[in-house]
């Protein structure tokens, strides 16, 4: 079985429950819409709690994730066999995002690495074996914070099942064996802070996988890195000039003083 730090490469689907889309105040998507996230940001159970860096708008989101047993290329959308079969495992995952920072760069026209990509922003379960989920697209995920039930929603409302996902991606870049697909989030994301400890869970006809289980931690950073947009930090970009002003967006994301 895949070992889950040997994964060339994250893909995450985003957008892909209606409510979700809606919350966020987004467009809903017409085809999968997916971005990716570093294999060094998975936080493996054991590993620690999750780092928020100074600054950011620490955010959780829960989501199936897949493990893929196959090299995946120019799947057909239609093959449905095919997907399932590149399927080795699953696991749930927390996509940890810094949503000041994702905003920022949504406006901005720039990627999500900064939101996406920090060390520990993929908290991960233990290895789901394939054979305890018959049906993929009919699980429940859950996530708690401090006990409080945020997120608990059913599989069963993805926007685009795995097929079309697998097939999407595939055309675009290939899968390799042991990539991680997480599929998307359902409603009810919102804030962590350091203190806090996450817990998540997903459950085949109402009963919990044990395998499934994470409780994380938040912690703050120690690091020098800082998220400027969070703290207001627009002043220097007053004092430039007009002809600076393409600095902003960089400004925005980037601590560049450390």
């Amino acid at each position: 079985m895949a070992s889950l730090k040997k994964a060339s490469k994250v893909v995450c689907i985003g957008r892909n429950y209606a409510d979700h889309v809606t919350e966020l105040n987004n467009v809903r998507p017409k085809q999968p819409f997916f971005f990716l996230k570093p294999a060094s940001s998975i936080l493996a159970p054991g590993d620690g709690p999750v780092i928020r860096p100074k600054g950011v708008d620490l955010h959780y989101e829960i989501e199936l994730a897949l493990i893929l047993g196959k090299q995946v290329k120019n799947l057909d959308a239609s093959d449905e066999k095919g997907a399932l079969d590149a399927i080795e495992s699953y696991a749930l995952s927390i996509d940890m995002t810094a949503r000041n920072a994702q905003n920022e760069a949504k406006k901005k026209g720039l990627p999500w690495d900064i939101a996406k990509g920090f060390d520990t922003f993929l908290p991960i379960s233990e290895i789901i074996p394939k054979s305890s989920i018959p049906d993929p697209h009919n699980v429940d995920i859950y996530l708690k914070v401090n006990g409080e039930t945020k997120q608990s929603d059913s599989t069963n409302l993805m926007l685009f099942q795995i097929p079309r996902i697998l097939s999407d991606i595939s055309k675009v870049m290939t899968l390799e064996k042991g990539d991680i697909v997480i599929t998307g989030t359902p409603k009810g994301v919102g804030p962590v802070v350091p203190g806090d400890v996450m817990t998540a869970g997903l459950k085949v006809n109402g009963k919990e996988l044990p395998e499934s289980k994470i409780e994380v931690a938040v912690e703050e950073s120690t690091s020098t890195y800082e998220q400027w947009c969070a703290l207001g930090h627009r002043s220097a970009l007053a004092a430039l000039p007009p002809l600076f002003a393409f600095l902003e967006p960089v400004y925005c994301l980037l601590d560049l003083t450390s």
